[in-house]
């Protein structure tokens, strides 16, 4: 429930509450029940102010009436929040979460529920604290006037306060004018992780009096400086400088994805887990320790912060500093790599469940730790996690707090873990713990989602994944949820490509280029691959089943098929099947499905590995569990990861560095290019074409990159990449180069204008040598998709029929809001190629299950915008799904959206007052007004079937709301309640006559 509503209704206007959370005001030993609400409001002068309000409650606040205000806290620049450790207080992974408020005259200590509500609450208040910049205005507050409370104060004077209730503790105000520290160190995202009694997220700082993190100094540790210089040796200058910059490390490069969580501080808690509390800083190299003789405590704090060790062979290829002194050390390192490294064996737990949008009912142990010996890492992975609109749309749920709370009291009793990584995407949610002890080991934590859905982005189909550095061996994995229904196989492999294209992790150096999940030595796969049993009815399966022979199902089963065809998880290995399928069954049963689909049994839940020393002990189902309509899977893997022996390393670091005094450096790099000139022929939109060359170097080791022309933001033009874009060469080696281009709603406008064209230099730096100059040119053949609203209407033949000079015309002509007489030739009312999409779905998937939320196949859409372009609609044979896809490609495609961009906030403003939304669509240009009426009557014809289709307003109002109605800003990210509005904007003339 968002309880934000409730808060709304007792605001004046002008001022909106951005989220709510309900937390506990803790006094002493007493909790007394708190709901705080996030407030904006935008003075007159310009800019924005917020503050904190404070209301007791009964109950779920649902209305005005069941809240009344408390207090008051502006966010003023003495504002400060932390995250602390109330005395005696036991921590628990996953516990709530314990925060104190300060202001110069103020101290409120709350504890909030654990979950990604309030991570996002805490995450909106650091976002809405003042900026820093000294010529900046400070906040007023004098919108706050009218809540002020009206009696005399008290003698002796004391700071005026914001109750409006009584029962508070005298003296406490919401207004201060203390000192305030830098912008780093206040929004806490670049200071160096310390250890104390709290954790400063952002807010003023603290002196010597103050530390930040502590347990009464039990926990503390000696300053970085003195530990680091402790025990170092003699060394040569040299071989000093190379063993401390291979030591040395970033920490891990904290993301905001789809309900990602960090790699956490983590303190034992005496019941097998360590606590659990969000990371809030970066490590900087030179606070960093040599990884030898860490103590117990420290240790800890590495699980904390992420830390990387000498052995960590992604970071020794990937150091900030890059010259070419340090990148052949680098080199020279990896292909020593198995002098100074030894194989042991790790234990991993991999395990995926599908629970259908369900709460957990029944103790997790039976499928997570009963009768294996306690892991040393545990992969944990759910699809349909939340089914609700809400969670699609919006992506908060609090079904992510229920199973994390689930799992983490089912892990294995003999061992204490602590949570490395959460991530999920919708309802797919990935959870990565590993042992205590092996904490110090893990580094380079990332974490990153790709929606697969419609468009390719919506989440409820795709994958999650998160990699990391254990020792020295790299290791991803991946937890997916590809495409339902038997006959979508095509669909299925197309997700899996997508997932594995556009999956790709950011390293510590940012220069660098992102990481595939191919990339990596040891890949996990698991969850609702989706791939069904095929050409065996129902009722054979289950005879089958009942007589246990699996192999004969197995040989109909449909990834075991596009496997051998090699149309995906090529590489991967999957144990035997000995288990019956886990998917469906009646909810709370063992029985198969009883619904009037009557699925048909298959191994929808899947995992598979790829990579060297792996080891499948177990692999099975777990029919205990009855919460779902699918049966949770594990596998147990024995992995053999590279550790390093420190003896063998520094020996063999001594002779790398020692060698280079040898070498010739004045010698100048040269390489030779296969190829200097590419041509692209007729690039269409959103279809990707690739040309390759190999760079082939002489006898001294290069660095290479492509460098930014003079006066140019980037190497190249938008529309092309190079992979990779830089990168390091041995003597007598070679590299291939691929160059893509891909033409896409930002660049397609200006190429269907000629304002663009396929043409760009490439300029190829050999460090320390000369430059090649690459050639690129082509044409581009102009489409539809990314052509303007009203450039369409005058277009009355299809657009690769016109002159090029007749579509650059008409793309740079002005929209005009009414006809300004001009000689122009009347134009159409609405664009042909809307027309055809929008016939073609009115006479065909009227009554189309799904539709608008199964994404199509990406070969239909490239047949779909051909036969726009060319205006050969008879030709076209497509599936509705991918012709829904298409119109919405086409929406998102226009450069103007439908509602122009000069009325948005209008719309905004009055959205949920039909008759003043009714005016403002007035007030389009007649070629935009047409086309919003024309889409609103089709989505409303889509509604009258709805008991076919299955779809609802709310379902139409937010896919269209985020096309109809684009911010202009467009590449800031939307608030929930913005994007909230644009639902409600669209909604309302779904349920009404435009």
């Amino acid at each position: 429930m968002d309880q934000s509503v409730a808060i709304q209704e007792t605001l004046a206007e002008g001022e909106y509450c951005i989220i709510a959370v309900q937390g506990a005001l803790c006094e002493g030993e007493s909790r007394q029940s708190r709901l705080l609400g996030l407030v904006r409001y935008r003075p007159e002068r310009g800019g924005q102010e917020h503050a904190l309000f404070l209301y007791t409650h009964r109950r779920m606040a649902v209305t005005g009436d069941d809240v009344s205000l408390d207090q008051i806290v502006p966010i003023s620049r003495d504002f400060a929040l932390e995250e602390v450790s109330l005395d005696g207080e036991v921590y628990f992974l996953g516990s709530d979460v314990t925060v104190q408020l300060d202001t110069a005259e103020l101290s409120l200590v709350f504890q909030l529920p654990f979950g990604s509500q309030t991570r996002t609450f805490l995450q909106e208040v650091a976002r809405a604290c003042p900026g820093f910049n000294p010529t900046a205005l400070d906040p007023k507050f004098l919108w706050l006037s009218r809540y002020r409370r009206k009696e005399p104060e008290p003698e002796p004077p004391t700071p005026r306060g914001w109750n409006s209730a009584q029962g508070t503790r005298p003296g406490r105000s919401g207004i201060g004018g203390g000192r305030y520290r830098s912008r780093k160190a206040r929004r806490g995202l670049e200071e160096p992780r310390l250890q104390g009694r709290a954790r400063s997220l952002w807010g003023r700082s603290y002196g010597a009096d103050r530390p930040l993190i502590g347990e009464g100094g039990t926990r503390g540790r000696a300053p970085l400086g003195v530990e680091r210089g402790r025990g170092s040796g003699r060394r040569d200058e040299e071989l000093e400088e190379a063993g401390r910059e291979m030591s040395a490390a970033a920490g891990s490069r904290e993301r905001e994805s789809a309900g990602g969580s960090s790699f956490d501080e983590s303190r034992p808690d005496g019941k097998g887990l360590l606590v659990d509390q969000s990371s809030w800083g970066q490590d900087k190299p030179e606070n960093l320790l040599p990884r030898q003789n860490k103590s117990k405590s420290e240790i800890t704090d590495m699980v904390r912060s992420s830390t990387i060790t000498v052995s960590d062979k992604a970071h020794i290829l990937s150091m900030q500093k890059f010259g070419l002194r340090d990148t052949i050390v680098k080199s020279h390192l990896m292909q020593k790599e198995e002098d100074y490294t030894y194989i042991q064996n790790f234990r991993f737990f991999v395990g995926t469940y599908n629970v259908n949008g369900q709460s957990p009912k029944e103790c997790l142990q039976p499928w997570l730790s009963h009768g294996i010996q306690a892991p040393d890492v545990y992969c944990v992975g759910f699809q349909e996690l939340d089914l609700s609109k809400e969670a699609f749309f919006f992506h908060d749920t609090p079904k992510e707090e229920e199973w994390f709370k689930a799992v983490s009291e089912g892990l294995h009793p003999d061992a204490k873990y602590a949570k490395v990584k959460l991530i999920r995407l919708v309802g797919i949610m990935l959870l990565l713990y590993v042992k205590q002890e092996h904490a110090a080991y893990i580094s380079e934590v990332e974490a990153e989602t790709v929606g697969t859905g419609i468009m390719g982005r919506m989440g409820n189909k795709g994958g999650v994944a998160i990699r990391f550095q254990f020792h020295n061996t790299s290791i991803c994995v991946v937890n997916s949820h590809l495409a339902a229904h038997t006959e979508e196989y095509e669909r299925r492999n197309q997700d899996y490509k997508d997932i594995c294209s556009r999956m790709q992790f950011c390293q510590v150096d940012p220069s660098l280029p992102p990481l595939t999940i191919s990339k990596h030595d040891v890949i996990l796969w698991l969850g609702d691959l989706n791939y069904r049993i095929e050409e065996l009815d129902v009722e054979k399966v289950k005879k089958l089943i009942e007589e246990k022979a699996f192999q004969t199902l197995y040989a109909n089963d449909q990834l075991r098929a596009q496997v051998a065809a090699k149309a995906v998880f090529e590489g991967f290995n999957e144990g035997e099947l000995t288990f019956q399928p886990t998917y469906k069954y009646d909810t709370g049963s063992d029985d198969w499905d009883t619904s009037d689909k009557c699925r048909a049994p298959a191994w929808c839940d899947r995992v598979l590995w790829k990579g060297k020393n792996i080891t499948q002990l177990s692999y099975q189902s777990h029919m205990a569990l009855k919460t779902s309509d699918h049966k949770p899977v594990s596998s147990v893997f024995d992995i053999g990861v590279r550790v390093v022996n420190e003896e063998l390393y520094r020996k063999t670091l001594e002779e790398i560095v020692r060698s280079l005094d040898k070498m010739e450096n004045d010698s100048i790099p040269s390489v030779s290019l296969s190829k200097r000139e590419f041509c692209f022929q007729n690039v269409k939109y959103m279809q990707l074409q690739i040309e390759s060359f190999t760079i082939r170097n002489g006898q001294v080791p290069c660095q290479f990159e492509f460098i930014n022309k003079p006066d140019e933001e980037s190497y190249c033009k938008q529309w092309l990449s190079a992979n990779p874009s830089r990168g390091f060469l041995l003597p007598d080696s070679a590299i291939e180069i691929e160059l893509e281009l891909f033409v896409n709603k930002t660049t397609a406008t200006k190429l269907n204008s000629g304002e663009d064209k396929i043409e760009d230099i490439l300029v190829l730096h050999l460090d320390r040598g000369k430059d090649y100059f690459l050639s690129v040119s082509g044409n581009y053949l102009p489409s539809c998709f990314g052509s303007p609203i009203h450039t369409l209407c005058y277009m009355k033949e299809p657009i690769l029929d016109l002159p090029l000079e007749s579509i650059r015309e008409l793309t740079l002509m002005q929209l005009q809001t009414e006809d300004d007489g001009s000689q122009l030739e009347r134009p159409m009312d609405i664009p042909k190629e809307l027309l055809m999409m929008v016939d073609y779905l009115y006479r065909n998937a009227i009554q189309q299950e799904d539709l608008f939320q199964q994404p199509g196949l990406r070969l239909e859409f490239e047949h779909i915008r051909d036969c726009l372009d060319t205006g050969m609609i008879d030709t076209l044979s497509a599936s509705n799904h991918s012709i829904a896809e298409a119109l919405l490609l086409f929406l998102e495609s226009l450069p103007e959206p439908v509602i122009c961009y000069s009325v948005y906030h209008n719309c905004l403003e009055c959205s949920g007052n039909l008759t003043a939304s009714k005016q403002v669509i007035a007030t389009l240009p007649a070629c935009h007004r047409n086309v919003f009426i024309y889409l609103m009557a089709f989505l409303q014809e889509l509604l009258k079937n709805s008991a076919k289709n299955h779809l609802d307003g709310n379902i139409l109002a937010s896919i269209f709301g985020s096309l109809l109605l684009r911010n202009p800003a467009g590449h800031q990210k939307l608030e929930v309640a913005e994007k909230k509005k644009a639902q409600e904007f669209i909604h309302q003339f779904l349920c009404n006559s435009p």
